[in-house]
């Protein structure tokens, strides 16, 4: 189904432009919660993976981040700087670079969830239950169309 035509089109109602605003509005928002701890929206990404242990390396935490290795490097240097983590190279394959949370680094992840989850349920404070599991929902399956493909 096509839901956009050349005479229907508007700009501010195109699926691109609210989800690039919605996602300024939340990094924003972030961004001024998290300047205390010295971490910005998408270095949290980074952090709170690594503190899973979700992703060990550059490539796997590009990969779930869906961020470039390019600015992947740039994000690792700037947290290593900070002393939050640290690259060793693997044991296995010297090409690939092991991430680490250091002492810092696991103290600030500890933080995030106290600083983010306001932020967030700022955000969707008037969205009834019902609306947020739709929301959910919905932008899963949106995320999901680009796996189908």
């Amino acid at each position: 189904m096509e839901h956009y035509t050349k005479k229907t089109f508007s700009m501010t109602q195109s699926i691109g432009f609210m989800l690039t605003k919605a996602r300024n509005l939340v990094a924003a928002d972030m961004d001024a919660a998290l300047k205390p701890i010295d971490v910005t929206s998408q270095q949290m990404g980074i952090v709170l993976w690594l503190s899973r242990g979700v992703a060990t390396t550059p490539f796997e935490m590009s990969r779930h981040l869906s961020i470039d290795t390019g600015l992947m490097t740039r994000m690792l240097d700037k947290l290593e700087a900070k002393g939050l983590l640290k690259r060793t190279r693997s044991n296995t394959d010297r090409r690939v670079f092991d991430l680490t949370l250091t002492r810092k680094g696991e103290a600030v992840a500890a933080e995030i969830p106290d600083i983010a989850l306001p932020v967030l349920n700022e955000r969707v404070k008037s969205f009834t239950k019902a609306e947020f599991k739709e929301l959910l929902r919905l932008l899963g399956k949106f995320i999901d169309a680009d796996t189908a493909r």
